[in-house]
């Protein structure tokens, strides 16, 4: 028998820990533009809070990248600069080329599974004109390299960036092309995967994710 005095205790959720993850995912989905002012005061009376708990959550989410405190203009969201956006998409392409080809080589049938899985639920989506649910799966996608990698520092390396990256993707509902193009990415990615053709399908994530290509230059 378990002694009951080992069992971890559940924490409660601080009011900081619900507002963060409001805000986060109201940055994430775009309720919020680039570059927006973040006023401590605006978003305490929008979400019936006090400043404090309100204070809390940027500085966490400043942490994660998600928002820029600067003195005395105070917060803002991200709002990247061509440097940066050229970093993260090399950053990407590192981590998610690792994390792909430790996934086939460990994990082939799982991972190919659920790329698989992801791509048709992304063309019911396109089908019905669901955007923000494409974008949704877009990042599950992506995600699932790293889910199947079984490297816990590749997975938390790429948690830095994952954030910024859900939030630039759902800004781009708006542009067709990139939508294209990006499911017919991901169907050659699942393809060759399946396939067992990695150097395929390493090929086609590069150009996919590289810096040269992509809508995001636009936002």
């Amino acid at each position: 028998m378990t002694d009951a005095a080992t069992q971890p205790i559940e924490r409660p959720r601080s009011l900081a820990d619900v507002v963060t993850e409001r805000l986060r995912e109201d940055i994430v989905g775009g309720r919020y533009d680039l570059g927006a002012a973040l006023r401590e005061t605006t978003l305490a009376r929008d979400l019936g809070v006090s400043r404090t708990p309100i204070r809390e959550a940027l500085m966490r989410l400043a942490m994660e990248g998600l928002v820029v405190i600067e003195a005395p203009r105070g917060a803002s969201v991200f709002k990247p600069s061509r440097r940066e956006l050229e970093d993260i998409c090399d950053l990407r392409v590192s981590l998610e080329s690792s994390a792909l080809t430790f996934a086939v080589q460990r994990n082939r049938q799982e991972v190919a599974r659920a790329l698989k899985d992801i791509v048709e639920k992304m063309a019911k989506r396109r089908k019905n004109h669901d955007t923000a649910g494409y974008l949704d799966l877009d990042t599950r996608f992506h995600a699932a390299f790293f889910e199947h990698c079984d490297n816990q520092y590749l997975s938390d390396a790429y948690q830095i960036i994952a954030s910024k990256m859900a939030a630039l993707r759902n800004r781009l509902g708006d542009h067709p092309d990139h939508m294209a193009k990006s499911f017919a990415d991901h169907k050659k990615i699942a393809a060759a995967v399946a396939d067992g053709e990695i150097d395929k399908a390493l090929a086609i994530l590069e150009g996919h994710i590289g810096r040269k290509e992509g809508s995001y230059w636009k936002l």
